[in-house]
């Protein structure tokens, strides 16, 4: 593993960490802290040397934790860090490499120690480690609770206030890396924490009025992907050819030491999207996540959640509410350009979904951009990429959908939007579609891909709810679309009839429906011939008939008779038996989305009229099922209008000339024939105790993908290791 893994694993055995983990107290003032300050570290660049350092910092840790009583070290260090950070901004405006420098180990140095603290002990006693001085052992006051304050206050003004520059990048980081560790302590309790020692600290007293300045920060840290800077360039040249931990300043600072690196987390999928190019961004962002979703104080609402619900665009001149002392501006432009570049990767994802869902600001700016398809098709393409994605990536890049299409300006601007070369959609090459087109394409996908896979009705229904509330402003959909909505509700119909003859008939059912079914693919509609459809012909109705007359009675004996043909009450039913109410839901949901078409834009969308009119026999078997018979009548005419204006027409058209029928049929329709539905508008609603889901999720992406954090997986109580 190299010279670096080796000189990990001598960690416990320096000298200097020996003495300050040892029984001697030593006084800030002391000059051991300058020669313990003044090392250079090959930085880790793996999970394994990562583990080492872990390791090596446990056993440094054992003995602190044992003799920190006795000689307030801890609290020592924390005072020296405290003490050199009152002249850093002045030092980065100076170029003081040296005062930098040992300042950043320092910090590097608590931010190891305290990893391994907080992991291994109760807020309570991080607490009184704070307190043990030299002169009173076990003494335990007020001065504890400012420590810990003074530090947090510390870190927070070293990320405001220190301009990011080549030589304080490293610092910058650090900071914000031990504010996520300092919150960490959720990490190792399976319940979500209500009352924590460190969030009363970030939510009161001296850390509250940095709130929005944080915030602030932190948001344009992700915005500015700032990269890390060279290696070499901004400290000392290398002196020596060692590439271990050295000590004295002579010794002068290896180049390693500011060479940033990346880590996926360990049990984590490492792909490309992850490589960290900006590590203080990703690191900024997964801080700002974790404040944004800490749970409210009795008395008072999380500050760090106010401000991301209520900054403003930078040219917006309005006042501030003087409700929210957290407000402050941003710019707008900017953020919408890093969102759209950075959606590969789920906290940016997290991210917009917070902003669009609680920020009214960013949700109105956004709906207002010319171009949307920016942000809509990397959006896309997660969704796209369904197998590929874990299910929390997902649900979020849904709901982001679900709330820009509560908007019907979206819903009318993305048919007006003209995509050319689609490359990473390959069921069909797509030259030229709008925007609506192949979202509607990519939903259906969605939806089909989780009703064959993963059959989770969460993820179906908020698909489903997306469709529904474009389907008004349906405008010019692309062919294959329109075959795409046609063919997939066919699909769930014919799957109906499948389901509903075995519950019927489970030891005699249709050999010919059972066929074309097992031999579907995801995509294999098409599949099922004419003979399925001529059996349809002459056997749903007749079922339909029978469930008109008592429906629910009907499915209830067919399923005693199920249970009762498997040999026990206690048997499970069958998935095709569990399935049938899904069904029915689905089918239901895209007959209404057919029908909001028809009624509001018919003559916008002749390719959905031609792709109805070629499975019009399907359709026609469920005009007298008791679920669908309301929603089947406009169906029907429309069905009914247009097969007697092609028959009119004659045999054997071509498909521009019934297309053309199709268009001088749209404005003959007299629209008052079609019956009114109630407007299909779905909104998105955030669950009851929402935490619940987002804590978990947020700290399995800071494990997964923090830079230079790593936390023994077995230590983890707040979630599983597959989780997300």
């Amino acid at each position: 593993m190299g010279a670096n893994s080796s000189s990990i694993s001598e960690l416990p055995e320096n000298e200097y960490l020996k003495k300050l983990s040892g029984a001697e107290p030593i006084s800030e003032n002391d000059p051991f802290w300058n020669q313990l300050l003044s090392f250079s570290f090959t930085t880790p660049t793996n999970s394994a040397d990562l583990k080492l350092l872990e390791e090596a910092t446990i056993s440094v840790c054992k003995s602190l934790v044992e003799k920190n009583p006795r000689t307030g070290n801890l609290g020592s260090l924390i005072k020296v860090f405290l003490s050199r950070t009152k002249e850093l901004k002045i030092s980065a405006e100076c170029q003081n490499h040296l005062f930098i420098w040992q300042a950043h180990n320092a910090l590097f140095i608590i931010c190891c120690l305290l990893k391994v603290f907080i992991s291994r002990m109760s807020e309570e006693e991080l607490q009184l480690h704070f307190t043990y001085e030299e002169k009173a052992p076990g003494s335990y006051g007020a001065e504890c609770e400012d420590l810990i304050e003074e530090l947090l206050c510390c870190l927070i003004q070293l990320i405001v206030e220190i301009p990011l520059l080549d030589i304080t990048y490293s610092i910058s980081l650090e900071a914000v890396t031990t504010l996520i560790v300092f919150l960490s302590c959720q990490l190792f309790h399976k319940e979500i924490l209500r009352e924590s020692i460190i969030h009363k600290y970030l939510m009161h007293g001296r850390c509250v009025p940095y709130t929005s300045r944080l915030v602030k920060t932190l948001l344009y840290n992700f915005i500015r992907q700032e990269r890390s800077p060279p290696p070499g360039t901004h400290v000392f040249q290398q002196q020596t050819d060692g590439g271990g931990l050295l000590y004295g300043i002579a010794s002068g600072v290896a180049t390693g030491l500011w060479t940033v690196f990346t880590l996926g987390g360990v049990g984590s999928k490492s792909s490309p999207q992850l490589e960290q190019c900006s590590p203080l961004a990703n690191q900024s962002l997964l801080l700002l996540l974790v404040l944004a979703n800490l749970t409210d104080a009795p008395d008072t609402p999380n500050p760090y959640r106010q401000a991301i619900m209520s900054f403003k665009n930078t040219q917006d001149n309005t006042a501030f509410s003087s409700s929210n002392p957290h407000a402050f501006q941003i710019n707008f432009n900017s953020l919408y350009t890093a969102l759209c570049e950075q959606q590969k990767s789920d906290q940016a994802t997290l991210l917009l979904y917070m902003l669009l869902h609680q920020n009214g600001n960013v949700r109105t700016y956004v709906l207002a951009r010319t171009d949307i398809e920016n942000l809509v098709l990397p959006i896309l393409e997660i969704l796209y990429h369904v197998e590929e994605r874990n299910s929390h990536h997902v649900y979020m890049a849904l709901i982001i959908l679900l709330i820009l299409t509560e908007d019907d300006g979206f819903n009318r601007s993305i048919h007006e939007v003209i995509l050319k070369n689609i490359t990473w959609y390959a069921e069909r090459v797509l030259t030229e579609i709008s925007l609506g087109s192949l979202l509607i394409l990519v939903v259906i996908r969605t939806i089909q891909y989780n009703m064959t896979r993963t059959r989770d009705k969460y993820l179906h229904t908020n698909c489903l709810a997306a469709l529904a509330n474009m389907s008004a402003q349906f405008r010019s959909l692309h062919q294959y679309a329109a075959q795409r909505i046609i063919s997939y509700t066919c699909r769930h119909l014919r799957r109906y009839v499948y389901v509903l003859d075995k519950l019927y008939f489970p030891h005699s059912h249709c050999s010919t429906l059972q066929h074309c079914f097992s031999t579907l693919s995801d995509n294999g509609e098409e599949l099922l011939s004419l003979t399925c459809s001529h059996i349809l012909r002459s056997y749903a109705s007749s079922l339909f008939s029978l469930l008109s007359k008592k429906h629910n009675k009907v499915l209830e004996q067919a399923t005693q008779s199920l249970r009762g043909s498997l040999g026990s009450n206690d048997s499970p039913l069958p998935d095709y038996a569990q399935d049938l109410n899904v069904i029915e839901e689905v089918i239901r949901m895209m007959l209404e989305i057919i029908n909001s078409c028809l009624t509001n834009s018919l003559h916008h969308n002749p390719n959905l009229v031609y792709a109805l009119l070629y499975k019009r026999d399907l359709f026609e078997q469920f005009r007298t099922h008791p679920s669908f018979q309301d929603i089947m009548q406009n169906i029907d005419l429309v069905i009914s209008f247009f097969s007697s204006r092609l028959e009119q027409a004659g045999a054997e058209l071509s498909v521009e000339r019934v297309l053309e029928i199709i268009k001088q049929g749209a404005v003959a329709l007299p629209k008052d024939r079609l019956r009114k539905f109630p407007e299909l508008k779905f909104k998105y609603v955030e669950e009851e105790q929402p935490e619940e889901f987002f804590i978990p999720y947020v700290w399995s992406l800071v494990y997964n993908s923090a830079v230079a954090l790593y936390w023994n997986p077995h230590d983890i109580q707040l979630f599983t290791m597959d989780s997300g």
